[in-house]
């Protein structure tokens, strides 16, 4: 257990998450390593490990934190409002998730690989922060739109949320490789794809 008073602990758990965010911008998950995480960070490598034992532990809290951020913000767009069309509320979560790109970019993550690589200790509060997104959602769609299925929405939306990251965002390789293979396409951001989404599940056209 690494020494220290909590708040210690926590603002160097955050250092740490930080400094795999920031590499996470311009390299693969695959190829960031606990060495380059710990240069980034104000301490030595080694220390990494007091707080995470693995590089998916951190991919792991990086995820929880983006939940956690996303579920305030769910939570204080059902507080702000009595009522919401579908067409408002499907704008209002598209651009809530075009401001979280970290979250779905994690999400696009292999999931299987990040939690059998994390402990048993780590692993519960990413799931109480998922559950947690999961319960404002349902909370947003139970008063704006209580004839809808609620739980079939979210059965749909959030394995959907799985694939956003990739189909918005591509490298030149990849869109290269799209023209030479003649696939005809046309890139959609993720408010465009959320939005339609959110649109489609209530029953409404864009």
């Amino acid at each position: 257990m690494p020494k220290g008073s909590p708040e210690l602990t926590a603002t160097r758990r955050e250092e740490i998450m930080n400094a795999c965010a920031k590499l996470y911008q311009t390299m693969r998950s695959s190829e960031i390593t606990m060495g380059q995480i710990g240069a980034v960070t104000s301490f030595t490598r080694t220390s990494i490990y007091n707080y995470f034992q693995t590089k998916e532990e951190i991919f792991l809290a990086l995820l929880e934190r983006e939940y956690r951020l996303w579920t305030d913000e769910l939570d204080a767009l059902a507080a702000s409002h009595e009522t919401m069309t579908a067409a408002q509320f499907a704008e209002a979560v598209a651009r809530s998730l075009a401001a979280h790109e970290l979250l779905l970019k994690l999400l696009s993550m292999d999931h299987y690989n990040m939690e059998e690589n994390a402990r048993f200790e780590r692993l519960v509060p990413f799931k109480v922060a998922y559950g947690a997104s999961l319960d404002a959602m349902r909370r947003c769609v139970g008063k704006f739109f209580p004839e809808t299925d609620c739980e079939q929405f979210l059965f749909v939306f959030f394995p959907f949320l799985f694939g956003v990251y990739p189909y918005a965002v591509a490298t030149e390789k990849q869109l290269d490789a799209m023209r030479e293979a003649g696939i005809a396409f046309r890139m959609h951001t993720i408010y465009e794809m959320v939005y339609a989404c959110v649109i489609g599940l209530l029953g409404e056209r864009g």
